[in-house]
C-alpha cells in the first residue's frame, strides 16, 4: 500500500541533502559553497543531538512498535538514517575535495601537517606555542578511567607506542575559541591554509615530549550526545533558572548517540574507544574522513576575496518609513512592513530605543527566544529600564542550545530592573510579538510590532523574516491578552483577529481551510498558499488532503521537512510541494487563503508541526492593509516562480530543480529588486 505520509526524520536529511546540493553547485561561488559544508554539518549534529536520539530512545524500549503512521519501526529507521547519513558524509567529503582543488586554482591551497614548505616552520611553531598549546586540553587516558567525551567537540584520539611496546592513549581536544583556519604568510602569490587539527599533528613532539615513544599517530573523532531530556517539574526546592542549567549540564554528559570518526584510525584504538564510550548496538558509528567538525567552515574566513563571495547587497530603507524621524508616530497614520535581510533590521532596534527614552511610553513589552551575543534589542531594554518605563521581558529558557546565553541575558536584564517572566508549565513561548503602551495625555495607545523571526541582529541578516510595525489597536489589545496569557495562564482568552497556540490555532486555521473548500463546492475558488520551515502535522496533512479532494488549489513553499505526499492521484493531485534553498535562510511563515476573492493573509511564528500548534505559544497576525498585504502577496508569487534554486518535493526524494529552460527568476535576488524598486 502507498504511503500517505513521509517519514519526518528522512523528510529532514532531504533536506539537509539540498543544503549540500549547493555545496557542490559550481554556480555558487567557493567561499559560499565551504560555508555550505559547514551548514550542513551544523544541522546534522543537531540533528542527531535532537531528532536521532529521540527515535534511538525508542528504538532501546520498543525497536519493533510502529508509532507513526509512515509505518516504520524504530530500528528500521535507525538503519535507514545511519545509512543515509553516511552516504552524504561521504558526499560532503568528495564535495570538499572538489572545493579544495577549485580552490587550489585560485591559488588558495589547504596544506596539511607532510606539506609543510621551510618558509612556514617558524611561523607554524611561534603559533602553536603562543596560541594553541595554552588553549591545549590534553588527558592520557587509561582502561580503569571513564574520561568526559564533551558533547559535539573535536578531538585527536592519539595512540602513542612506547619503546617497551606498550599502548597508550591520549586525548587532544582542539580548542573551539580559536579559528580552526589558520591563514599562513603567502609565498609566491599564494595563499595556505592549515587547519589547526594538522598544526597540532605537525607539533605532537612537544605536547608529548616527557614520554619515551618510538611511533605516534593521531586521529579526529567527534561524539554527539543527546539533547533530550524532561525537565522535572515536581521538584519544587528548585528555581526555575537552576533546573535549566542541571539540564544544560546533564545535556553535556548524555548517553551518545553518534560516534564520527577518522576511518584510517586502527582497528585497534577504534575497539578501544567504542568501549570506553560505551557505544551500543544503536548508536551511529559513522566513518568519515580526516576532519570532521565542518560546521566550523560556516565561519571560514574570506580572505579579502569578495570575487569568491555572493555580492554583499545594503539593506533596504522601508518605503515611507523614515527611521531619522518618530517612528511611532508615523505608524499612528498607516502600518509598515519589515522583511529581513532586504530590509534593515535597524528600523526594530529604532522603534526600541526611540521608545525607551520618549517620555510618554510607559510601558514596554516583549518576547525573546534567541538572541544575538552582543544585542542592541537588550541595550534598548535596558536603558529603557533606566529611564523609569515598565518593561516586562518573556524569555524563553528553554530554547534548546541557547539556553545558557539566555539565563545570562535574563540575569542582566533582572539587574537592571526589567521584570522577568520565565515561561508557561508545559510550553514554550515561541511568539515574536512585542507591545509598547503610550500616553497621550490621559489617552493611552498601544503600539507594536508581530514578527516570524526572532529580534535577533545577527540571523536578521541571512534569515528571512517579516515583521509588520503597526499602532492598529484591535490587533495589538489581543496582544496584550496574550501577555496576560504568559503572566497568568490559567486564565484563556478569546481573540477575534490573532491566531493563537495552543488553544485556538488547530480550530481556526481548520475553518479557514473549510471555507476554501465549501467555496470550490459553491463553484467559488479554492485557493491556499502556505509558506512555511517544516510541516510535521498528520492532522493538517489530513486536513489538506481532504481539500485536494474537493479540489482546492494548495501550494506549500517548505524549506527543510515535509511529511505531506504531493501530487498523488486520489488524494492530493492538487497540492504542490516547492523548497528553496539559496543565500538566505527562508525563515518566514505565512498562510493565505483565497477567501472568495477577498485574500486573508497572515504572518506567523508558527509552523505545521504539533509541537507549535499544541505546546508553544504562538502568534499568528492578520495584515489588514491591502498595501502590505500586496506586498506579502508579490513576494510569495516571486518564490513560486523561482527556477534556478527550487526544487519539487515528492516521496521519491530526488530534490530534482524544476525545469529552468525558461528565463531564469531567482526568487532571493527577484524579491530584493521587488522592495529596491518600491523605493523609486
Amino acid at each position: 500500500m502507498e504511503s500517505r505520509y513521509i517519514n519526518r526524520e528522512l523528510s529532514w536529511l532531504d533536506f539537509n541533502a539540498r543544503v549540500l546540493q549547493e555545496a557542490s553547485n559550481k554556480d555558487v561561488p567557493i567561499l559560499e559553497r565551504l560555508r555550505f559544508i559547514g551548514i550542513f554539518s551544523n544541522n546534522l549534529d543537531e540533528f542527531f543531538q535532537v531528532r536521532y536520539a529521540t527515535v534511538k530512545r525508542i528504538a532501546d524500549t520498543k525497536p519493533t512498535t510502529i508509532n507513526n503512521k509512515d509505518n516504520i519501526a524504530a530500528k528500521k529507521l535507525l538503519d535507514e538514517i545511519t545509512s543515509k547519513v553516511i552516504n552524504l558524509q561521504a558526499e560532503s567529503s568528495l564535495i570538499l575535495d572538489s572545493i579544495e582543488k577549485s580552490l587550489k586554482k585560485e591559488n588558495i591551497i589547504f596544506i596539511n601537517e607532510k606539506e609543510v614548505i621551510e618558509s612556514h616552520k617558524e611561523f607554524l611553531k611561534d603559533y602553536f606555542i603562543r596560541k594553541i598549546s595554552p588553549a591545549l586540553v590534553t588527558v592520557i587516558l587509561s582502561n580503569n578511567k571513564l574520561h568526559d567525551f564533551k558533547d559535539n567537540k573535536a578531538f585527536l584520539i592519539t595512540n602513542i607506542k612506547l619503546v617497551d611496546n606498550t599502548n597508550i592513549y591520549a586525548l587532544v581536544e582542539i580548542p573551539s575559541d580559536i579559528s580552526r583556519f589558520v591563514v599562513l604568510p603567502k609565498k609566491d602569490n599564494k595563499q595556505y591554509i592549515m587547519l589547526i587539527d594538522d598544526i597540532i599533528r605537525y607539533h605532537l613532539e612537544i605536547i608529548f615530549s616527557f614520554l619515551n615513544y618510538s611511533h605516534i599517530e593521531a586521529h579526529m573523532l567527534k561524539i554527539t550526545r543527546s539533547a533530550e531530556f524532561d525537565i522535572d517539574d515536581m521538584d519544587l526546592s528548585k528555581s526555575y533558572i537552576k533546573k535549566i542549567q542541571e539540564y544544560v549540564n546533564k545535556r553535556k554528559i548524555s548517553n551518545p548517540v553518534r560516534l564520527v570518526y577518522d576511518k584510517s584510525i586502527s582497528n585497534l584504538t577504534l575497539a578501544y574507544l567504542i568501549k570506553k564510550i560505551k557505544i551500543t548496538s544503536y548508536d551511529s558509528l559513522i566513518p568519515g574522513g580526516k576532519y570532521h567538525h565542518r560546521s566550523d567552515y560556516m565561519n571560514f574566513p574570506d580572505l579579502q576575496r569578495s570575487d569568491l563571495l555572493y555580492p554583499k547587497e545594503e539593506s533596504l530603507d522601508i518605503k515611507d518609513f523614515k527611521i531619522e524621524s518618530n517612528l511611532l508616530d508615523q505608524m499612528l497614520s498607516r502600518d509598515y512592513l519589515m522583511y529581513t535581510p532586504y530590509h534593515s533590521f535597524s528600523y526594530l532596534v529604532s522603534v526600541l530605543r526611540q521608545s525607551a527614552i520618549d517620555p510618554s511610553v510607559k510601558s514596554i513589552k516583549i518576547t525573546l527566544y534567541r538572541l544575538s551575543e552582543k544585542s542592541n534589542v537588550i541595550s534598548s531594554l535596558i536603558n529603557a529600564a533606566k529611564n523609569g518605563k515598565k518593561v516586562l521581558v518573556q524569555i524563553e529558557l528553554q530554547a534548546r542550545f541557547d539556553e545558557e546565553n539566555n539565563i545570562k541575558v535574563s540575569q542582566q536584564l533582572k539587574a537592571s530592573g526589567v521584570d522577568l517572566i520565565f515561561g508557561v508549565k508545559g510550553l514554550k513561548v515561541h511568539s515574536k510579538i512585542c507591545l509598547i503602551e503610550r500616553f497621550k495625555g490621559d489617552k493611552k495607545r498601544y503600539y507594536g510590532f508581530i514578527s516570524t523571526g526572532n529580534f535577533n541582529e545577527s540571523t536578521a541578516k541571512i534569515y528571512s523574516d517579516f515583521t509588520l510595525f503597526t499602532s492598529n489597536q484591535k490587533i495589538l489589545k489581543e496582544v496584550h491578552k496574550v501577555f496576560s496569557f504568559l503572566k497568568a495562564n490559567y486564565k484563556i482568552h478569546d481573540y477575534k483577529h490573532l491566531i493563537v497556540s495552543p488553544h485556538q490555532t488547530s480550530k481556526k486555521l481548520f475553518k479557514l481551510i473549510d471555507n476554501e473548500i465549501s467555496n470550490v463546492k459553491n463553484g467559488l475558488k479554492g485557493n491556499i498558499i502556505l509558506k512555511l520551515n517544516s510541516f510535521t502535522s498528520y492532522k493538517f496533512v489530513d486536513k489538506l488532503y481532504e481539500a485536494s479532494r474537493s479540489g482546492v488549489k494548495i501550494t506549500l513553499l517548505v524549506r527543510g521537512i515535509c511529511c505531506l505526499v504531493p501530487n498523488k492521484i486520489g488524494f492530493s493531485d492538487n497540492i504542490v510541494v516547492k523548497s528553496v534553498i539559496d543565500k538566505y535562510l527562508e525563515h518566514s511563515r505565512v498562510y493565505v487563503f483565497e477567501n472568495g476573492g477577498d485574500k486573508k493573509v497572515y504572518i506567523s511564528s508558527a509552523d505545521l508541526m504539533t509541537r507549535n500548534i499544541e505546546k508553544r505559544v504562538e502568534v499568528a497576525c492578520p495584515i489588514y492593509s491591502e498595501d502590505l498585504k500586496k506586498q506579502i502577496l508579490d513576494t510569495l508569487e516571486i518564490s513560486n516562480n523561482d527556477n534556478v534554486k527550487t526544487r519539487i518535493i515528492n516521496d521519491l526524494s530526488q530534490n530534482k530543480f524544476v525545469n529552468s529552460s525558461q528565463k531564469k527568476n531567482r526568487s532571493q535576488w527577484d524579491t530584493y529588486s521587488y522592495f529596491k524598486n518600491t523605493l523609486n
